[in-house]
């Protein structure tokens, strides 16, 4: 497989698992936390929490197929990769808080 593929790959992955905890009501799509009630803010921040942490071990283990090692990085790139996770899934929250009745 081709790197850029790979790289682009996982890109259309963080974008779609931000958005996810904004499509449905049900929590990681599999709960039902109750019949017809609308799921919390902080359900939603929780599951895109989980699913940072999801696409940021598939990250890693992805640069562990590609490069044979996994290379140590500072907080400041978490820092930056979870905002940028957070910048992802700006078109789901705006969906869910302005044009979803």
């Amino acid at each position: 497989m081709n790197n850029d593929f790979i790289i682009w790959s996982l890109l259309a992955l963080a974008l779609v698992a931000a958005n996810a905890p904004f499509i449905n009501n049900r929590l990681f799509f599999f709960f039902v936390l109750d019949a017809g009630a609308e799921k919390k803010a902080g359900y939603r921040l929780l599951e895109v929490l989980v699913l940072y942490f999801v696409v940021g071990l598939i990250g890693l283990l992805l640069e562990s197929k590609i490069n044979g090692q996994i290379h140590a990085q500072d907080w400041e790139f978490y820092a930056v990769t979870f905002f940028m996770f957070l910048v992802f899934a700006v078109p789901g929250f705006i969906y869910r808080y302005t044009f979803h009745k």
